[in-house]
């Protein structure tokens, strides 16, 4: 993982996990609705206060040509995508080391009611958190996104395996800000075209 440095500004890196190969909703995810969650993902981080945005793919090849990505995006291929969430989260946070920021919001690509307003309430949250962390909550179920700061992302960096991401690491802390979004958005991820939200 790149160093990290001790900054004193605000920044957030704004991460879209768009790596797997959606199995229970027939394809990538990355690739829904022609493209339009993914799309609709990247201006939330963007439009929310996120510079850079960085998209994360995987099972959609290392060729982000076909998904039209709006310009001044920045992506990575996750080689390693197929062992787990831990993989693309890892990434994740090594973009964002790269990037200089302070903090790093991630939000899935299957998410695709969640808006700029989560976002920017979230990362404001955060900011004001001596814990730096901060993660939305819809109808008392914890959601997405998930705010993190630097001061944390080792630990989370080495905690990652297989299927499990930041939350292995974020559950057993205390200092988490949850944050009501209910005004805002449902937060349902999409795992099924048919059924919808689950």
């Amino acid at each position: 993982m790149p160093r990290i440095e001790a900054l004193t500004h605000g920044s957030c890196a704004g991460v879209v996990l768009a790596a797997g190969a959606g199995t229970r909703f027939g394809k990538p995810k990355a690739l829904a609705e022609d493209g339009a969650w993914l799309t609709a993902a990247i201006t939330a981080l963007r439009d929310g206060g996120c510079d850079p945005v960085i998209v994360l793919l995987g099972a959609t090849g290392p060729d982000p040509t076909a998904l039209h990505l709006p310009t001044g995006t920045r992506w990575r291929w996750v080689a390693d995508w197929a062992t787990g969430l831990s993989a693309t989260v890892r990434a994740g946070l090594a973009e964002a080391a790269r990037a200089g920021s302070r903090y790093v919001a991630f939000r899935p690509v299957d998410t695709p009611d969640i808006g700029a307003e989560v976002v920017a309430r979230v990362l404001a949250a955060a900011r004001s958190n001596e814990s730096g962390l901060a993660r939305s909550v819809f109808h008392d179920t914890p959601g997405h996104p998930v705010v993190i700061e630097n001061k944390h992302w080792k630990a989370i960096y080495a905690a990652a395996v297989g299927d499990a991401g930041a939350g292995s690491y974020l559950g057993t802390r205390q200092d988490m800000v949850c944050v009501t979004c209910d005004d805002l958005a449902t937060g349902a991820d999409r795992d099924f075209p048919e059924v919808g939200a689950r």
